[in-house]
């Protein structure tokens, strides 16, 4: 890895900064689903994400193209509310922001600085993640989860099916999924969706370096599903993505049952990731019958 960057200097995400920015992370055991190594660094080019050590913390910086950057939530020790007036007093006068924001902001860097006169602190429903019980996933028990059992075992009946942990073999299967997908979900013409695309394409090249998990349901010898993510902290696995073949019916529950079941049966729960307030993906999150949210926030100067 290159020497460290210092604020008010930036460099851009890059693969050999994983051991150093992983270890600086996992050492806050995060609850966002955004602050893994592996999403900042998946993610990079969509967002323009870059990087830099304030003192003893990380900050990540997003440059849009209209100028409207923003940073992310500071990572490391409590006492952050100068941190963070800092960011965005800097985001104004010396990047020209004009309403200059940390965006994801979690509950504990929220806490730092509630009360204080100089922060607006707005809930971000649209980013709160799903987290959900491990066991819940896996067994799929009680009247709540019965259409779920319905789809699998519609599925078991009419599929011979394997799962396999997923590895360089399946890369380019998976792509080709992805990119079937997106031909049909129209990815070009929506920005998250193909963004996503990218991401996908950078952790499928990556997933070696990346030291992720995955895996895959293959059917008939042809990979139809796949499923990658990671620890997020002690309790926490979280799932950066999951894609399967929309024209088979229970195909994304067994992927993800199977996936818990397989991979995960010794932690706690599972973080979905968020539904950006998309209509389809909420009801599809809210029917898995999340455990708890995890709730984000944007923090504002008072006088922006």
């Amino acid at each position: 890895m290159k020497a460290i960057t210092l604020f008010p200097e930036f460099r851009p995400i890059e693969i050999e900064d994983r051991a150093f920015l992983h270890e600086k992370l996992w050492a806050y055991q995060p609850q966002n689903s955004e602050m893994t190594f592996t999403n900042l660094f998946a993610w990079r080019n969509h967002y323009r994400f870059t990087w830099s050590l304030l003192e003893d913390r990380l900050i990540f910086l997003a440059s849009g193209a209209n100028g409207d950057a923003y940073v992310m939530t500071p990572i490391g020790p409590p006492g952050r509310a100068g941190t963070a007036s800092r960011l965005l007093t800097w985001l104004r006068d010396e990047k020209g922001v004009r309403d200059p924001s940390v965006e994801r902001a979690d509950q504990r860097l929220v806490a730092e600085i509630e009360g204080r006169p100089e922060f607006i602190i707005e809930s971000q429903r649209d980013h709160f993640d799903y987290v959900y019980k491990t066991d819940n996933l896996i067994q799929l028990s009680g009247g709540d989860y019965r259409a779920k059992r319905n789809h699998i075992n519609y599925f078991l009946r009419s599929y011979s099916h394997v799962y396999e942990p997923l590895n360089g073999a399946h890369k380019q299967e998976c792509l080709d999924l992805m990119d079937c997908w997106c031909q049909v979900r129209r990815c070009e013409e929506d920005l998250n969706l193909f963004g996503e695309w990218g991401a996908i394409r950078e952790t499928l090249a990556n997933f070696e370096e990346l030291q992720i998990t995955g895996g895959v349901i293959v059917i008939h010898g042809k990979v139809e599903a796949f499923t990658m993510g990671e620890l997020l902290n002690r309790e926490t696995v979280v799932v950066h993505f999951e894609k399967a073949n929309t024209e088979i019916r229970g195909l994304y529950t067994i992927i993800n049952q199977q996936f818990c079941e397989k991979e995960w049966q010794g932690v706690p729960y599972v973080n979905r990731e968020q539904d950006l307030g998309e209509a389809g993906l909420r009801e599809a999150k809210l029917s898995y019958n999340p455990d708890h949210f995890v709730e984000k926030y944007r923090i504002r100067l008072s006088q922006a």
